[in-house]
């Protein structure tokens, strides 16, 4: 029997669940015939491939700068909401962990950003609009259900977070923000919080990315299903796991300073993001003209 690493197990795992979720999806809803490609070769990346993949994020930022504006705004005005019901809940323990889960669900939010790098791609003007027009693509159900699981794993990792704060705080009353901060710092609790919480998210965001940092881009510009995507997905983290570690740290550290002043910072944080990783895919995945759909016909009518 062979003995797999932990990120090899895990993404089995979740290779055999989107196998059975692909397959109920597409009895289910009576999806459209779909002709599966082989599983896509994965090329390995390095540093370099890390600096373009930001550099071209930015360069679609600036091209697109006023529609992606508009895109971040409404992402940081979700978390201003979240933020606002977590205080009025009197759940402030839960406010990094909120922040911190951009990370889990953040390749879900963006998938209109890396179509809005597809079509820029492939020479296709396109505006802001044209980020929600991955609602026509062919496999929007599948992207629906990976994106369901994203969620599902966000809403895990927050009853887990609020079982960390219980486990090292109690349920003792807290008065304000700042007095949680200053015992968050000061006490021996609160700093055990801080060592369990950044180490618990982080496997919570590495199990996310693994998943989905292949998958989401790979369903968009292939006709693939679930299973497939997942499973490319893997083996890209798995060939290229010091580089993919480094995107990881990337993308949470960006998103946590972004989220930091009141949310403010996504507004440029994850349209860049959104775009880089859609570029960083271009990288892992060797495109083959004979396997590429240039334009999905859900676009044509794309002006």
């Amino acid at each position: 029997m062979t003995i797999k690493n932990p990120i090899e197990w895990t993404g089995a795992q979740f290779v055999s669940a989107a196998h059975a979720l692909s397959t109920a999806h597409h009895s289910l809803q009576h999806m459209q015939d779909t002709i599966h490609s082989p599983a896509p070769a994965v090329r390995r990346i390095g540093l370099a491939d890390i600096r373009y993949a930001l550099r071209a994020g930015w360069e679609d930022f600036e091209a697109y700068r006023s529609d992606v504006l508009f895109v971040g705004v409404v992402y940081a005005v979700v978390g201003l909401v979240l933020s606002r019901v977590i205080f009025g809940a009197d759940l402030i323990p839960l406010l990094f962990p909120l922040a911190s889960g951009f990370a889990i669900i953040g390749p879900f939010a963006a998938i209109g950003l890396y179509e809005m790098s597809r079509l820029r791609e492939i020479g296709v003007e396109a505006n802001w609009w044209n980020a929600f027009d991955v609602f026509k693509a062919p496999a929007v159900g599948t992207i629906s259900v990976l994106g369901a699981m994203l969620v599902a794993l966000f809403a895990v990792w927050l009853f887990t977070a609020w079982g960390i704060y219980l486990a090292t705080f109690g349920d003792a009353p807290i008065n304000s923000l700042s007095q949680f901060i200053h015992d968050v710092f000061v006490t021996p609790g609160g700093r055990q919080m801080i060592v369990i919480g950044i180490g618990v998210g982080a496997l919570f965001a590495l199990l996310a990315m693994v998943i989905s940092i292949i998958s989401f881009p790979l369903l968009l510009d292939r006709d693939v299903g679930l299973d497939t995507a997942i499973a490319t997905s893997v083996r890209a983290v798995t060939t290229n796991l010091g580089p993919m570690l480094l995107w990881g740290l990337i993308v949470a550290g960006s998103l946590v300073l972004g989220a930091l002043p009141l949310f403010v910072g996504l507004v440029v944080v994850i349209p860049v993001l959104g775009h880089a990783t859609w570029h960083l895919y271009r990288r892992v995945v060797p495109h083959r003209p004979d396997e590429y759909r240039r334009v999905l016909p859900a676009f044509d009518d794309v002006h």
